[in-house]
This record gives structure tokens, C-alpha cells and sequence, in this order.
């Protein structure tokens, strides 16, 4: 038996160990998948696993809470950033709850990641939101 085999990407066609350095920050830029804006440089995110919810990208101007849910994904990999200073191009929702989600500054495109108010050092950007270049 190959114990070489790696186990199939749990979310679309992200390969993680073309993004991922050694010490777990990422490789590439990430970048808009919309217009291609920058969104953070290489080496400013730690990869991390946590899983989150994100209302669906195609439906950002029609995001309507009937029957108390949103259509959406569940999402486990991110990009994590402790400052939202480290970002190149990122903008913020109103408050949502307790929580912000992060859309592309130039585009408007998102959510491409979460914010909770209550950990202010805590910034999720989701792998599968975002290209990489």
C-alpha cells in the first residue's frame, strides 16, 4: 500500500502545498477573483483551518434572510491575518451580528472572508474565495 497518497482537496481545486510554505504562511498573492486586485503579498497570512460560513458571492446584492437562512457555504481552509493593516485591498461589511465580512475594496466582490467583532485579531480569508498568483 502507498502511504504516499495524498488525501483528495476537501474544497474545490485548492492544492494547499503550492500555497503554503513550510512555516505556513502563504507562498503567493492572493488575489481578487473578480478583477484580480491584490488582496494580501506573500508571506502575510498563516494557513488555518476553521470552519465558517460565508453567504454565497453570486448573490451579493440579494442576501435575504427567509426562513432564518442564508444561501451560502461552509468553509475550513483560510488565509489568517492578526492586523487588517496587513491587507493590501480589503473592505468591510456593516455589521452582520457580531460579525464583518471582508469584500474586495476595488470590485465589491464577497464575502471573501469573516471577521468576528468579539477577536479583533482575527481575520479569515477563504482559500476557495480568492486566486492565487
Amino acid at each position: 500500500m502507498d502511504n504516499h497518497e495524498q488525501s483528495p482537496p476537501t474544497e474545490g481545486s485548492v492544492d494547499r502545498s503550492t500555497l503554503v510554505s513550510e512555516d505556513g504562511t502563504n507562498i503567493k498573492s492572493v488575489l481578487c477573483q473578480r478583477c484580480g486586485s491584490k488582496v494580501l503579498c506573500p508571506g502575510m497570512a498563516v494557513f488555518a483551518e476553521k470552519e465558517l460560513f460565508l453567504p454565497s458571492m453570486r448573490k451579493k446584492t440579494t442576501i435575504t434572510q427567509s426562513e432564518g437562512s442564508v444561501d451560502g457555504d461552509t468553509l475550513t481552509a483560510h488565509w489568517l491575518v492578526d492586523d487588517m493593516y496587513t491587507f493590501e485591498n480589503v473592505g468591510f461589511t456593516k455589521d452582520v451580528g457580531r460579525i464583518k465580512y471582508l469584500i474586495c475594496a476595488d470590485c465589491e466582490i464577497g464575502p471573501i472572508g469573516w471577521h468576528c467583532l468579539d477577536d479583533i485579531k482575527s481575520f479569515y480569508v477563504a482559500l476557495e474565495r480568492v486566486n492565487h498568483a
